[in-house]
């Protein structure tokens, strides 16, 4: 499982902004040079979050980029579904590229099972870190994530048990 360099470098960049929340806008320079990016990548990654509403652009000398909203209202999983999607996508089993129309293991696929966990268990947990947090250092966003881990994993385990009840009252 890889996140795409546009999801990487796409929240570094917005993390700049956070780190500078108070400040005045950040030029595509500064980004890129605190990143060690092309101005012309950050460029490119500021146009795809400023047209989804993640980020605001003010013209002029002093002008640059800024958060539209605090950081501490803005959550990671919305920046990377902007930036490149859900880990898993339910509708894969519908576009099976095999020789069938359909995957032959739609009815009861034990790998659908595992990816749509996983991308549940992700999700709530990206859905739950704010981009503030990620201003903090290393440790202390570890020592968060390890705090959060076991009510993340009690939702999903609840939500992924919702089917299996509904299959099991359909039959």
């Amino acid at each position: 499982m890889r996140f795409t360099a546009q999801e990487e470098y796409g929240l570094r960049c917005m993390v700049q902004l956070a780190r500078h929340e108070v400040g005045g806008p950040l030029t595509i320079q500064a980004i890129a040079q605190a990143e060690r990016l092309s101005p012309a990548y950050v460029g490119k990654l500021l146009g795809v979050l400023r047209r989804h509403g993640l980020v605001a652009s003010q013209h002029g000398p002093s002008g640059g980029y800024r958060l539209p909203r605090p950081a501490a209202e803005m959550n990671v999983g919305e920046i990377l579904n902007v930036l490149g999607g859900r880990l898993f996508e339910p509708r894969i089993c519908k576009r099976y590229g095999g020789e069938r129309p359909l995957c032959v293991h739609t009815s009861a696929c034990s790998i659908h099972s595992l990816w749509s966990g996983l991308d549940l268990i992700v999700d709530q947990l990206l859905k739950k870190t704010r981009l503030s947090e990620l201003v903090s250092g290393e440790r202390t966003v570890s020592s968060w994530i390890r705090e959060q881990l076991p009510a993340i994993l009690d939702t999903a385990g609840r939500r992924a048990a919702l089917p299996l009840a509904a299959a099991e009252r359909a039959s």
